[in-house]
């Protein structure tokens, strides 16, 4: 963020200012990345809309923006897996969001707590998480 690169630790800007110039892509879109706020743990990476922002930081409660249903997907209304925001970030071209979370339960739609158990080990990929629960059980479908 251009305004923040010359401030010193300690200065701000009004958050308004900020999110209205977030560069949201064509489809009024930006990147949000998970993480664990105690562990560190990488949970997942969906989008978010301005109005998915602004009611995360209203309510303190992870909200995104589902492009397959184009809603509002408030984290855990289906399967009770909430994520609660404890502190969000910018990147320094503030185009991706990184929000500290306490998830509860796995993070990933596949039961696993997190989306990123697909790991390159050299010329193979290798599943390396186990689901915690099953989808089934964790959608009641």
């Amino acid at each position: 963020m251009k305004q923040t690169e010359k401030m010193k630790t300690g200065e701000s800007m009004p958050l308004t200012e900020v999110l209205a110039a977030l560069p949201f892509n064509a489809d009024g879109l930006i990147p949000a990345i998970a993480q664990q706020h105690d562990t560190g743990e990488v949970l997942m990476m969906a989008w978010m809309s301005l109005v998915a922002l602004e009611e995360t930081l209203e309510r303190g409660r992870v909200c995104y923006w589902s492009r397959s249903r184009q809603k509002l997907w408030r984290k855990g209304e289906s399967s009770g897996q909430i994520q609660v925001l404890k502190e969000m970030s910018f990147d320094c071209d503030s185009d991706t969001i990184l929000m500290k979370v306490d998830q509860t339960g796995p993070a990933c739609h596949t039961g696993r707590r997190s989306c990123f158990y697909n790991v390159v080990k050299g010329d193979r990929v290798e599943v390396v998480a186990e689901p915690l629960i099953d989808p089934s059980q964790l959608y009641g479908k």
